[in-house]
């Protein structure tokens, strides 16, 4: 998952997400040594998981529709530059994947659909309803970033991770069946993609569990 960014002019984007604390966003983003642009990515982050875990329901749900009022280009700011295996880095993983999947409904719904003849194992963990349409994937995605901040965090972790190996398998075989050379080779791509941001789940959630995820 690459930076996102946004067409908007600079004066009709959404507020930062001041509850992260204000002082820390600036530091990050306008700061000039870039180790205090990575203390505060840092910082803020787990200052979110922090605050969900204090939170109830509301603060819970304001959490997850952080992208829908601030917008997912806000989010990079914050830590789309940080490795995978780092906290900010795998909340900003966790947020594009949702910002795509709520993009592209039908066409995660669609690759889902196609790669559980192919990954029952890792639909199982994934959990998305039967049949897979394009609510259902929205669901989904609100529900495992929910379950980032309230619930096991490695089992969040993990439930991306499998439905990201599930779509990006359904995507391999649209890919195979797609008559059209350029279509087929940006599918396969997309397919790779996620099936890397999937890994890069997995490798999270073992570190999480391990202690050395921050």
């Amino acid at each position: 998952m690459g930076r996102v960014t946004s067409d908007r002019p600079a004066d009709q984007r959404p507020r930062r997400p001041t509850f992260l604390g204000p002082a820390a966003v600036d530091t990050f983003i306008g700061g000039p040594d870039p180790a205090e642009r990575v203390e505060a990515a840092h910082a803020t982050a787990e200052a979110l998981v922090r605050h969900g875990r204090d939170g109830g329901d509301e603060v819970t749900a304001r959490l997850v529709a952080l992208t829908d009022e601030y917008g997912i280009d806000e989010v990079a700011i914050l830590w789309a530059d940080r490795p995978a295996d780092t906290l900010p880095g795998t909340l900003w993983r966790l947020y594009a994947l949702r910002a795509g999947i709520r993009r592209h409904p039908h066409d995660f719904a669609r690759g889902f659909d196609v790669g559980r003849q192919r990954a029952q194992v890792h639909e199982v963990v994934a959990g998305v309803a039967d049949p897979p349409g394009a609510a259902e994937v929205v669901a989904q995605a609100d529900a495992v970033l929910a379950g980032a901040f309230t619930g096991d965090f490695a089992v969040a972790l993990e439930r991306a991770a499998a439905f990201c190996r599930v779509v990006s398998t359904g995507w391999a075989l649209l890919a195979d069946d797609e008559p059209d050379a350029d279509r087929a080779h940006v599918r396969t791509r997309r397919a790779s993609d996620l099936l890397r941001t999937g890994q890069q789940l997995e490798v999270a959630a073992d570190r999480w569990r391990r202690g050395s995820l921050a």
